[in-house]
């Protein structure tokens, strides 16, 4: 079975970071490599990594995600693609039924699963009240099932699976829109106007924690951020990336 290179940005998230990665050791029983891209952490994220045998790329400061996206997948074995937050805990059957969805054609450029804390059509009502109740409940939820594969025009960056043929043809993602929000929307438009389809995998459900200190403290920049770069979609692309959510 072809290797799955699992890209993952963190900045000073190590109390994320160690349930996420232990979440892919435990639920992932296919061939896979990680790439863990610090952004300059002060938390102990490099030495941890080191501890833990766990494959980082350190940089000297905070870069953004779209930068250390593109640095992690610049350095990925695979052919198969995925770029994922540091604050997703995955779960049963989590990576074999995305790579069913990827692989089901070759018109099928990207995959995304169900979440509790995600927008659009991947949002889904979180029914559980505890991390150990999410993997019960995703032991009914996460069954191959095609018929519950979905074609959308948008998928949320959270958990971004795509073969490397796609990266090839419409590039990497765009660091114009650093440190983050919309970069996701632009690979999706891209990869839709070459041609691809988007597909939301309705039989894996992950866990999104959605950053909710960041959203907190941070409310009034973030908001500013996400109209800015929303601003550079539009004036990139001539369509408001709302449109597609």
């Amino acid at each position: 079975m072809a290797l799955t290179s699992i890209v993952i940005p963190t900045y000073n998230a190590l109390h994320l970071l160690t349930g996420c990665i232990q979440a892919i050791r435990t639920h992932t029983h296919v061939p896979y490599e990680l790439i863990i891209v610090d952004n300059g952490s002060t938390d102990g994220t490099a030495e941890w990594c080191a501890r833990e045998d766990v494959h980082v790329i350190g940089l000297a400061s905070n870069e953004g995600f779209p930068k250390a996206c593109n640095i992690g997948l610049r350095e990925a074995r695979g052919d198969t693609l995925l770029l994922l937050n540091n604050d997703v805990i995955v779960t049963h059957n989590w990576l074999p039924n995305m790579l069913a969805c990827l692989n089901s054609a070759s018109s099928v450029g990207i995959v995304g699963p169900v979440s509790n804390y995600a927008s659009g059509r991947q949002k889904r009502k979180a029914d559980y009240r505890t991390i150990d109740q999410f993997h019960l409940r995703a032991l009914r939820h996460n069954r191959h099932n095609p018929r519950r594969w979905r074609r959308v025009r948008r998928i949320v960056g959270l958990c971004f699976l795509f073969r490397r043929d796609l990266m090839e043809r419409i590039g990497e993602l765009d660091e114009s829109f650093s440190p983050g929000y919309y970069e996701d929307d632009d690979y999706c438009f891209r990869a839709r106007r070459a041609g691809y389809r988007l597909m939301l995998a309705g039989d894996v459900m992950v866990h999104h924690y959605g950053s909710v200190s960041f959203r907190k403290e941070y409310r009034l920049s973030r908001m500013r951020l996400l109209a800015a770069n929303r601003r550079k979609f539009i004036h990139k692309w001539g369509v408001d990336p709302r449109r597609f959510v």
